[in-house]
């Protein structure tokens, strides 16, 4: 199955949401911290057994990005208030991450 591309990318940041709007017009709105605890790089998730290492609960509250740009054609790589910078987020990552919060598929 191919891996879908973004349309549209927005941040909100009034509202502390990055929107997605994906090729099939479907719209995802992921909440910053929730972005950020999902964040795929290997300081967050170990990378051989895929545990995460991240405790979720020490993202801070107000986590927003400082700085978002393109990783190639595949993805995003976000700068965070936190001072964590290693995390690429691909287009096939946020979409997995879309669907848990509810967007990613006909929302």
């Amino acid at each position: 199955m191919p891996v879908r591309v973004p349309q549209n990318l927005r941040l909100h940041s009034a509202d502390g949401v990055l929107e997605i709007v994906w090729s099939e017009g479907n719209v995802a709105r992921l909440p910053f911290r929730f972005l950020r605890q999902h964040c795929p790089c290997a300081a967050c998730v170990h990378e051989f057994t895929g545990e995460r290492i991240l405790n979720p609960d020490s993202v801070p509250l107000d986590i927003h990005p400082r700085q978002v740009e393109l990783a190639g054609n595949y993805g995003l790589k976000i700068a965070w208030s936190d001072g964590h910078s290693t995390g690429i987020f691909t287009w096939e990552h946020l979409e997995q991450v879309s669907r848990a919060v509810g967007g990613g598929e006909g929302g």
